[in-house]
């Protein structure tokens, strides 16, 4: 397949750029301050009472960066289009967008989706809203490759294309849910370029899914016509009409339903009232939730939420958890110098068009409370300059709870360190409670744009898992400095992991681990008894110094509870090389040739 050079306008492309040529509960009450004594005579006066801040009010206006459109709005072309060249190429600027279609019939749109961008339907059911047209990724801005089409989402919408096929050519942190594509569904950019995709839950494609040039996918609890092809890795969870499980040759990982998914929290409109979607939890699931019309679950009035602006503060933030109120946060840029705390069980933090967080100071962006039913979805948390501990922890250290029957869910949640400038974090992402769902993250340091470096944006570990019965469901993990997953919790299970070790190490001995050769894309804690995964690859382009050597892209203990099926390691036209996929076990990578070596059952 053609491979095309970036033009000279675009960022420094990094590997990406050139992996076609390598083929691969109460508002918050009034505190009293405490009175100054005074004398017993003579008689003393009544100090004023001091009071806490004033209750935030729930509700209101979702702000300049959220575009409503209903089927008599005029020009909605012409804004679309407005917005698309401000964000086609804006792959680290500071505009946040969310489009959003109100239910009914819309004729003729061809919504071009750039970064940060997130195209929703505000019905109960993606065919309340129905586009007469395409919702279009495409890669033009990057002469045909499309493995940097990063951070933009479609929504809850039905899309009837004009020609029979949408093309939605992305990569990773583009989730594609709750959609309805009625006809079929391409993945890939116009002249075949190579991409580092994706994702899609909750939808129906009544045609044909054509990855073409993808080299991995994962689609969960979805329903699909058909599947055209495989190149690396394609993993299927409760998806009727997935292909049959043939990894390695086809590229097929299947299973016939989810362990446990509970979808993301959605925007809708109730007449005229706007109002969040909490679906429920389900087990063993399998197909779209909405097939049989509305879908099961409960919701919020938007009055429950504090809808945040930019330029908000942590402690306003908090001030509204406090209060009881859940969080909308509108596009844009949230700069905090304190931590989000989100104490109350069952609370809802829900991000529009890739609201961002930046902790300063070196703070932790966003920390949960051992409860259950805690919401986390659609934001993104873009580390600061001065290096934070960690950048997302889901529960506290030790955390014990059982929250097998309403556990938290982090869902589209990206976390990134560098490349929109200079950014640190020891840790990203820590999850301690029990029986969390991380569905659909991609955990990244940046491997181009500004602030990149070995030691630049030095981020030593991706996820640390350390409590048990946690589930990933589409695990993106790339780049770090050392281990990129840890996984110390037990009963573990992770169906797809996606990694790259990091590029830029400058020499081996900079990622040597003791007597072995590299870090770990994946590690199991050597005191784990029981874990579980299926459809898991890591890739290597050591671009600085090719003649580096990764031991192993996964490392577990040897014992019969600690399962994996399907598993590749794959060196990008040589540059460093794999001796083994797991421990010990499996061929190493051959030469230039950018061939997978895969391990299907280990033990």
């Amino acid at each position: 397949m053609p491979t095309d050079s970036p033009s000279s306008r675009l960022p420094a492309p990094g590997r990406r750029a050139v992996l076609g040529a390598a083929a691969a509960a109460s508002a918050l009450a009034a505190l009293p301050g405490t009175a100054s004594a005074a004398p017993a005579t003579p008689p003393r006066r009544e100090q004023p009472v001091r009071k806490g801040p004033r209750a935030l009010p729930g509700g209101g206006d979702l702000g300049p960066n959220v575009l409503v459109f209903d089927p008599s709005t005029p020009n909605i072309q012409g804004r679309l289009d407005e917005i698309f060249r401000q964000q086609e190429s804006a792959q680290f600027g500071t505009g946040r967008y969310q489009l959003l279609f109100k239910p009914g019939t819309y004729h003729g749109l061809n919504a071009q989706i750039g970064f940060y961008t997130s195209v929703s339907g505000l019905g109960l059911s993606p065919d309340d809203t129905t586009i007469n047209g395409d919702i279009t990724v495409d890669a033009g801005w990057f002469d045909g490759n499309a493995t940097q089409n990063f951070w933009r989402s479609a929504e809850n919408l039905a899309v009837v294309p004009v020609n029979g096929t949408n093309r939605w050519a992305v990569s990773q942190a583009a989730p594609f849910r709750r959609m309805h594509i009625r006809g079929n569904l391409n993945l890939a950019p116009t002249g075949y370029g190579w991409s580092s995709g994706g994702y899609i839950a909750d939808s129906r494609i009544d045609g044909q899914v054509q990855p073409y040039s993808q080299q991995q996918w994962y689609t969960r609890d979805s329903a699909i016509g058909g599947w055209l092809n495989g190149v690396w890795n394609m993993v299927f969870s409760g998806v009727e009409g997935a292909p049959a499980q043939g990894f390695p040759n086809p590229p097929y990982t299947t299973l016939a339903t989810t362990p446990v998914s509970r979808e993301k929290p959605f925007l809708y409109l109730s007449g005229s009232e706007y109002r969040v979607f909490l679906p429920e939890k389900r087990t063993d699931a399998r197909g779209v939730t909405w097939g049989n019309g509305t879908p099961r679950g409960t919701s919020l009035p938007l009055s429950r939420f504090y809808v945040a602006r930019p330029g908000v503060t942590a402690a306003t933030l908090n001030q509204a958890l406090a209060q009881g109120l859940h969080l909308l946060l509108t596009p844009g840029i949230y700069h905090l110098d304190q931590p989000v705390r989100v104490e109350r069980a069952g609370t809802v933090v829900l991000g529009l068009g890739y609201a961002t967080l930046i902790p300063d100071n070196g703070v932790t962006a966003l920390k949960t409370a051992d409860v259950d039913g805690v919401r986390l979805a659609g934001f993104l948390v873009d580390a600061g300059p001065v290096n934070s501990a960690t950048l997302l922890e889901i529960g506290p250290r030790g955390a014990s709870r059982d929250h097998s029957a309403n556990p938290t869910t982090v869902q589209d949640v990206f976390i990134r360190i560098g490349g929109a400038g200079p950014g640190k974090a020891t840790t990203s992402m820590v999850v301690n409670s029990r029986h969390t769902i991380v569905d659909h993250t991609w955990v990244w340091r940046a491997d181009h744009g500004d602030g990149v470096g070995w030691e630049t944006n030095r981020a030593d570990y991706g996820v640390v898992v350390n409590g048990h019965d946690v589930l990933a469901t589409g695990l993106f993990v790339e780049h770090f400095n050392k281990y990129d997953v840890q996984w110390f919790g037990e009963r573990g299970r992770t169906v797809f992991f996606q990694n790259e070790k990091a590029y830029d190490a400058p020499n081996q001995a900079a990622i040597q681990n003791g007597p072995v050769k590299g870090y770990a894309a994946y590690r199991v804690g050597d005191a784990v008894t029981s874990h579980e995964g299926w459809g898991l690859g890591s890739y290597c382009y050591y671009n600085v110094d090719p003649t580096i050597v990764q031991h192993h892209g996964f490392a577990a203990p040897n014992r019969p509870g600690v399962r994996f099926h399907d598993l590749l390691v794959v060196s990008l036209g040589g540059n460093g090389q794999y001796e083994r996929v797991i421990n010990d076990t499996g061929s190493p990578t051959s030469g230039t040739s950018t061939v997978p070596s895969t391990v299907v059952s280990y033990p």
